[in-house]
């Protein structure tokens, strides 16, 4: 039996240990693959797990001896799914190992725009408190919690753990989930229709996967129906937010300022214009890379792995 690891080096930088694969047999880890090598390094493994790079048919014919895929995440777009079943590919993916981290990370972002400590701290170390005729600094962004309301789009295990930070703090929590009725209060969380959301909620936090429904979902329309200088916290996947309408968004005033770990072309090109606003925040894709994270990240990996050797099927089929 042979594993191979194509691009893991985002997952192990170096501070995990990859020893773990040694249970299922041979194995080859490869920080990065160029898409012209995948076949090649794949060769005869049984076993394939891929962060970013492409499962598709040409790979599939050229690697007859694959019997299990998994994305090195919760997200497997990357993995033709269609054909990987025609070619009889288990396919699986790794839910739920970052959900405390990225409810942290969103939280963290709606903290940041709410509480501009970077700011404040930059405006000491300048010399502009200093010297004052009296203790009072006050010309920074600080926006109380208490009271206002956060909507959660898509309210699943990371939305849900981000109304309990919420709810700690004070705030009112929405939130649109398809498979929930409007109407439905459950864990302190009112379950409304995607109006109401938009137009109630000072604070709005994605949390929706990447569909071809989703995709370009927070556009024009959308952002036109959010209260006026509300907040727009995004830690899904990039493509779900049409970057040219949050940009006339943040420019003529609709919205407050956004924070996003995401976008839609990652890394992002330098004239993209999202760069150089400042009522917006991006950080690299990073909410889900604690060390916590991570960890459990390897370890229900090997589970699904160990299940499908047992049983010949993996525990997180997609």
């Amino acid at each position: 039996m042979k594993s191979v690891i194509l691009d893991g080096f985002a997952i192990n930088p170096g501070d995990l240990t990859w020893d773990f694969l040694s249970e299922f047999g041979e194995y080859d880890v490869y920080d990065q693959s160029p898409e012209e090598l995948v076949s090649e390094r794949i060769g005869n493994a049984e076993i394939v797990v891929t962060n970013r790079l492409k499962i598709n048919e040409e790979v599939l014919k050229k690697c007859p001896s694959l019997r299990f895929v998994s994305a090195f995440g919760t997200g497997y777009d990357m993995i033709d799914v269609a054909a990987c079943r025609a070619h009889g590919v288990e396919v699986c993916n790794i839910p739920n190992y970052s959900t405390p981290s990225v409810a942290q990370f969103a939280f963290s972002l709606m903290l940041y725009l709410s509480t501009d400590i970077t700011g404040f701290r930059a405006a000491v170390r300048e010399g502009k408190w200093t010297g004052r005729p009296d203790f009072h600094y006050i010309s920074l962004p600080f926006v109380e919690l208490l009271g206002k309301t956060v909507g959660i789009y898509g309210c699943g295990a990371i939305g849900k753990r981000l109304a309990e930070y919420c709810q700690a703090f004070g705030m009112k929590v929405l939130a649109y989930r398809r498979s929930v009725a409007p109407g439905t209060v459950k864990d302190g969380i009112s379950y409304v229709t995607q109006k109401e959301l938009l137009s109630q909620s000072d604070f709005l936090s994605i949390h929706c996967p990447l569909t071809e429904e989703t995709r370009g979902l927070v556009n024009e329309e959308f952002l036109s129906q959010m209260k006026p200088g509300a907040y727009l916290v995004n830690t899904s996947r990039g493509a779900v937010i049409d970057e040219q309408a949050l940009y006339r968004a943040l420019t003529n005033g609709q919205l407050k300022a956004a924070a996003l770990d995401v976008m839609t072309k990652e890394p992002p090109a330098r004239d993209n214009p999202l760069l150089t606003l400042d009522n917006c925040v991006i950080t690299p894709h990073c909410a889900w890379t604690s060390k916590e994270a991570r960890l459990r990240l390897t370890e229900i990996l090997a589970n699904n792995i160990r299940h499908f050797l047992n049983t010949g099927k993996g525990i997180n089929r997609v």
